[in-house]
Parts: C-alpha cells; structure tokens; sequence
C-alpha cells in the first residue's frame, strides 16, 4: 500500500537542499514522512530518489525495519575479492579516496555489480559505527535488499548518486550521507562494481560528488590502459598463429570474445560469441575456436565469400511528435536519447569518440561514462553487430531525413529538400547537437524556398516547416494570383499569425 504513495517525479516542486547539512535534512526528513504517509501537499523528493523510492518499496523493503542481508561469510570474502577486477584498481582507490574518507570521518567503500560490499577503509571510530548499521564487507547494498542509497541506486542508474539523510528509504540511514559512482568495464561496457563515500550526515561536501566520480572514472582508465596492455601481448605472442593460415579466414580475438585482429579485413565482426570449438557468426557462417592461453584463434573452412549486405537502417526523425525507425522490416520503438545518438552517428559516418559524443549531446557537462552507458542501451536495442565502436559508428545502409534533406540544401537541391524535411528535427531536445543541427535544417531550407521565389515550393514550406513563419506567408501572398484557390487559406494563417 506504502508503494502505491510515493509521488511520479515533477507533481511537486524539490526542496531547496541549501548549503547547511543539519537543515537540509530536516527538509528531508519532513519529505519523508509525508511522502510515506501519503501527503500530496508536500515537497517532493528528488526525480532520482522518488524514482529509487518506487523500485525499493516493490521489492518489499521495509523503511522502518531493514537491515542489508550478509551474502558473504567473512572467510569466504578473500577469494571473491581476488577473483574480482576491481582488485587490479583498489591501490588506486585506496590512494585516491581512502585517506581523504579517514581524514574527514568518512568510509571507503567499494562493492560489485550486484551490490556486495567486498572492500571498507576509513576512520576506526566511524568503522564503528558503520558495523553497528551493517555498513560492512560481505553484506548487500542493492535496492533490492536495504533499499535507496548510494552503492544500490548507482548500480541501479549507472550514474553518480548521492543520498542524504532521508533520502535513504530505510530509517536507520537517516543520519548518513553517501555519494557513489559506477565503474565500468573497459572491455564489454558492463559495470563492475560502485566506488562509494559515507559518512555523517554532517560531514557532506558539495565536492564530494565531483571527487567520487572522478575517481571511479580515473579507476576505468586505468583498467582501460591494463586491457590495451593485455591485448597488445595477446597480438605479439599469437599473431604468427594467424599468419600461418596463409589465405584463409582467420581471427585473433580475446577471452571476451573481441576482435584484435582478423583476415580478411572488414569481414570479422567487432565481437564474436565465444566459449566452444564452434562459433556460429552473426551471418550464420560456422568458425572453428581454438583455445589460446589467454583469447581464441578462429579459423572458417574456406575462404569466406564477400561479406554480407550491411542491414538497412530507416531513420524518420523530421516532424512527428514521435521519432520513428526501422531496422530492416522491425520498427525499433525509440525514446528520445536513442533517436538523439542515432542523428549524431547518421550525421558523422565516419564514427564518434565517447568525448566527441558527449560534447554533442550534453555540451561541457557532459562525460564519457554517461555515454558509455547511453550507447550500451542503444546497442542492446538495435544489435551490437550494426552499432560498432572505437569510435562508435553505425555498421548499417542508412536512410536518413535528416541525412538528405542536409545533402540535398548543400548540393542546391530546394525541392528534394523540402520534400524530407516534413517538420522540425526531434523538436523535444535540448540536446546542444539536435538544437543547432534542428536551427541549421530549418533556417537553410527557409532561406533556400525563399530566394528561389517559386510559388509551389513556398506554399509547401508554409504547409510544413515554416507554418508559423509570417515572412513566409507574406512573401506567399505577394507571388499568389488573386483567383488562386490556395489564397485564402494562406491569408487566414497569415491573419492568424498577425493576431
């Protein structure tokens, strides 16, 4: 019943959060109560939070009485964190963040994508502390089992998060604070773990948030550096391998499956599904996998014959309140964000860096992480096969409005131009990409229509894109016979407009 209560994002306006940490959380202390007791009159949490509140309440978490279940036994946690990737990064972590969570009476912790904490460092009083609320290596901090805090609602998000006081679903978390972000793996995007800060709710830092993701991200590219080093040893000691096929068709990939290197080239796919002695590719052709010591050399019967058609992928993202796509013959239902990385990477064929991406769709503020997964969630959605990476780029034919009306205003083309471009270009974003990309389509083909003075085009483009333009309508006018049956719609949008 508590579930049913907590209130969809936007219905109430945030509280002011301030610069003092005892008062803000008596704000959020007053959100809390009246949220779980079903006042609507109140302020409301956080979208984040609102949002974690509704998936901790439907996994039957309990706000008054919850305590994070222990999932590892002591004895047991030395091996898990061993075998663990995060390990190759905790010098590092500890380096970063350990001695400044000591410092300021704050603890270190650092779990795995299933929400375990397996590593703690900080101040022995606050360790203290910390065991009494099970805030302690082997227990489970996902969503799912303790509710909204930082290490389960980053995971859960895959962004940085922080969580003040009430903020926390369970009660027992009022009087901490926690701030963590998510650390990916290089290799297959997945994430690996969650670096978390926490500690009393006095003791939060405006800069903590920035700090923690800094640091998770700093963690990803040392990661990133190891697995360049790790491939490039696997190429030198196996390449002879693959050279010794002579013409055939062959490939040196990674544990995970990856390619490194693959004859003939352009033929291999980014990433090959690995794990037996056959492997059926994304064309239905059957390799042979030989087992390397640390990747696998894939070897095909004969040699391959021309690759494969690339699949056509049908871009509609002019007009419309709804952006619409096709991959083949299956419509691909698309959100915003996803139709939003589709134009940058139809617009730029050439393909993307995570850099260049996020300078596109979020401008300064924007970060590879939150790229990163962006795109991870678009490949799941159209196949890994047709969206590859380093750089990121579409492996696809693709028909674009967005494409040809572009093309066909730079060649001088009025007409085909105007015939794609049926409205404004994904008219909700506010992605800095979309609006100059969304400026320069609708600017150019308006100055286009308008200096070639062709009375047919120019009551297409008042029909269409420059429906709310006067100048069109008056320039309109001004070409239209007066016995034209077309005038009298025109005058009455024109007088429409003047009003």
């Amino acid at each position: 019943m508590v579930a049913r209560r907590v209130q969809q994002p936007g219905r109430r306006p945030e509280p002011d959060t301030g610069t003092d940490p005892a008062g803000h959380a008596r704000v959020l202390t007053g959100v809390f109560d009246a949220v779980l007791s079903g006042d609507e009159r109140g302020p409301a949490p956080r979208p984040v939070v609102s949002a974690s509140w509704r998936r901790s309440l439907a996994a039957h978490v309990d706000p008054e009485h919850r305590t994070p279940p222990v999932v590892y036994a002591e004895d047991e946690l030395a091996g898990v964190r061993e075998a663990h990737p995060l390990a190759e990064v905790l010098p590092l972590l500890r380096g970063t963040l350990a001695s400044i969570a000591d410092e300021a009476m704050h603890v270190m912790l650092v779990t795995d994508a299933g929400g375990n904490v397996l590593w703690r460092d900080g101040a022995a009083k606050l360790l203290v502390q910390a065991d009494r609320v099970g805030l302690f290596p082997g227990t489970n901090w996902s969503e799912a089992a303790i509710g909204t805090n930082a290490m389960g609602t980053t995971l859960a998000v895959d962004a940085p998060v922080q969580i003040h006081s009430a903020e926390h679903l369970v009660r027992t978390y009022h009087s901490w604070t926690c701030v963590a972000a998510p650390v990916h793996d290089p290799d297959t995007g997945a994430i690996l773990g969650a670096v978390d800060v926490s500690g009393p709710l006095h003791t939060v830092h405006p800069a903590l948030v920035q700090l923690v993701a800094a640091t998770a991200q700093l963690a990803e590219h040392h990661l990133r550096v190891q697995l360049a080093i790790a491939d490039e040893r696997l190429r030198m000691e196996n390449m002879g391998h693959l050279a010794r096929l002579g013409p055939s068709a062959g490939a040196l990939v990674t544990r995970s499956g990856r390619l490194l290197a693959g004859q003939p080239f352009g033929w291999w796919p980014d990433r090959v599904p690995v794990g037996s002695e056959k492997v059926v590719l994304h064309d239905g052709t059957e390799v042979v996998a030989e087992q390397l010591p640390d990747g696998w050399l894939l070897r095909a019967p004969a040699r391959p014959a021309r690759p494969a058609p690339a699949p056509a992928l049908v871009l509609r993202f002019l007009g419309g309140a709804v952006p619409r796509a096709r991959l083949e013959d299956r419509p691909l239902p698309l959100t915003l964000r996803p139709a939003e990385l589709l134009t940058a990477l139809a617009v730029h064929p050439d393909g993307l860096t995570g850099e260049q991406l996020a300078l596109l769709l979020h401008g300064e503020t924007g970060n590879q992480t939150t790229v990163r997964g962006e795109v991870h969630r678009l490949r799941q959605l159209v196949g890994a096969d047709l969206l590859r990476t380093r750089p990121y780029r579409l492996a696809a034919t693709v028909d674009s409005d967005v494409v040809t009306a572009r093309r066909a205003l730079g060649e001088g083309r009025v007409a085909d131009a105007l015939t794609a471009s049926t409205g404004l270009l994904l008219p909700r974003s506010e992605a800095p990409f979309i609006r100059d990309l969304r400026d320069e389509l609708a600017g150019g083909l308006r100055r286009a229509v308008l200096a070639t003075g062709d009375v047919d085009l120019l009551h297409r483009l008042a029909d269409g894109v420059g429906a709310e333009d006067l100048t069109v309508h008056d320039r309109l006018l001004d070409l239209l016979a007066d016995d034209d049956p077309r005038r009298g719609p025109v005058q009455v949008r024109r007088d429409r407009l003047l009003a």
